[in-house]
């Protein structure tokens, strides 16, 4: 199979951007990332494009890639939407990968780009409202949160204000993980003051602010165990990344020095499993083709970007990642291993929850980081001598788990 290569990287800060459009997004993404790469718009052989929103937000559907696309000035190429969730932009990743292997082209483009925040509050929360079966709604609600049952919801832990449908979800998440392995509230806030203490360090981050652990349990409530810290804003963003082949590396007279291979691309989906099977997580699954497919183990990662929409996401997909057992990941996160300057330092870019979760872009986001680590240029916030990155992009809600995940494995 051919080698393939991430040659530039671009994306935009992330925030609440009322007065910039989609367009503007994502040819300032894209600019940015041939930019990077020293690349022309006629190299780019085919384009896939990540959205989960746009067509709740602003009615536009079907072709939205090729919208965008054409009104840079990238056209006459093969253009694919992917509308997959909060993992849109990994599988857009994933696809162009795809594309290269097969030999369709050399140089291949993967942008996301969303615009969530609006003055219609009850619009921007409604976009989530279908990541999950909409003619199963009730059910999968009671389901789902009764797997927080047994665990006392203190009074006035829960805002009076409205929010994702989602935030109640990981709540249940986060009490089933407390009452099977012992996690505490602190540890969830531990995690939330590391990530936004690795954002302040992070230009493009929505929220730059350190917090202390015990600011982040003192922080308004969303709904117990969370507070606000501790769960990804609504934000707008958008994020590129142009791959190549290794004969288009050297065809096009490329810097080798700053080309950071593909090790691996893995999309899974979930299964219906009890919820004590926690080793048959769809992450778990999709982690252990990766690791095979890279010839790696999780020993060997140097830094990850994880998909934390709340801070108990965090705890749980770097135990599925197997960066530590079952139950541990409260433990290691509150010691201080998943820290910048621990063992091994997760979400350096502040993660969904500091950096922002423009659901199309998270993905795309997550490489642009890791592609930044790899090269040495991360700053004041770089992993010393990281010479393997991983990161993992969920999305939706399916059984008792995320509908998808995506792990993407790069290394120098």
């Amino acid at each position: 199979m051919s080698e393939i290569y991430v040659v530039g990287v671009g994306m935009t800060p992330f925030g609440r951007m009322l007065d910039t459009d989609m367009k503007t997004l994502s040819r300032s993404a894209v600019d940015a990332a041939l930019g990077d790469a020293g690349l022309q718009k006629a190299d780019i052989e085919a384009g896939f494009f990540a959205n989960a929103s746009q067509g709740h937000m602003e009615r536009q559907h079907m072709i939205r890639g090729e919208i965008l696309l054409r009104e840079m000035g990238i056209g006459g190429i093969p253009v694919v939407n992917v509308e997959n969730a909060c993992a849109s932009g990994s599988t857009a990743f994933n696809l162009a990968v795809t594309f290269l292997k097969a030999g369709e082209g050399d140089v291949a483009l993967a942008l996301g780009a969303e615009k969530m925040f609006s003055t219609d509050r009850k619009l921007m929360f409604e976009a989530f409202d279908s990541a999950w079966d909409v003619s199963r709604d009730g059910e999968i609600r009671d389901r789902l949160l009764a797997l927080g049952e047994g665990v006392e919801v203190p009074e006035g832990s829960t805002s009076d204000k409205p929010y994702s449908v989602f935030m109640d979800v990981y709540a249940a998440f986060s009490r089933q993980h407390m009452k099977r392995f012992g996690t505490t509230q602190r540890q969830l806030a531990a995690v939330a003051a590391k990530n936004h203490r690795h954002s302040v360090e992070n230009p493009l981050a929505q929220f730059r602010n350190a917090y202390s652990v015990d600011e982040v349990l003192s922080a308004p409530p969303i709904t117990y165990p969370l507070t606000l810290p501790m769960c990804s804003p609504i934000s707008d963003g958008a994020a590129a990344a142009i791959l190549v082949t290794k004969v288009g590396l050297k065809r096009l007279g490329l810097d080798e020095s700053r080309a950071i291979r593909v090790l691996a691309s893995v999309i899974q989906t979930g299964s219906d499993r009890d919820p004590s099977a926690v080793e048959r997580h769809c992450t778990a699954l999709a982690a252990k083709k990766a690791y095979d497919k890279a010839g790696i183990g999780p020993d060997d990662v140097s830094v990850a970007e994880v998909h934390d929409a709340t801070a108990m996401g965090e705890i749980i997909q770097i135990e599925n990642l197997g960066f530590c057992d079952f139950g541990e990941g409260g433990i290691i996160s509150e010691r201080g291993d998943t820290s910048l300057g621990g063992r091994l330092p997760v979400n350096p870019s502040g993660g969904l929850e500091s950096k922002g979760h423009p659901v199309g872009a998270t993905g795309i986001g997550q490489v642009h980081e890791l592609v930044t680590q790899l090269r040495g240029e991360a700053g004041p916030r770089q992993v010393e001598g990281a010479r393997i990155a991983l990161a993992e992009n969920g999305g939706g809600l399916q059984g008792i788990e995320e509908a998808v995940a995506c792990i993407t494995i790069l290394g120098r």
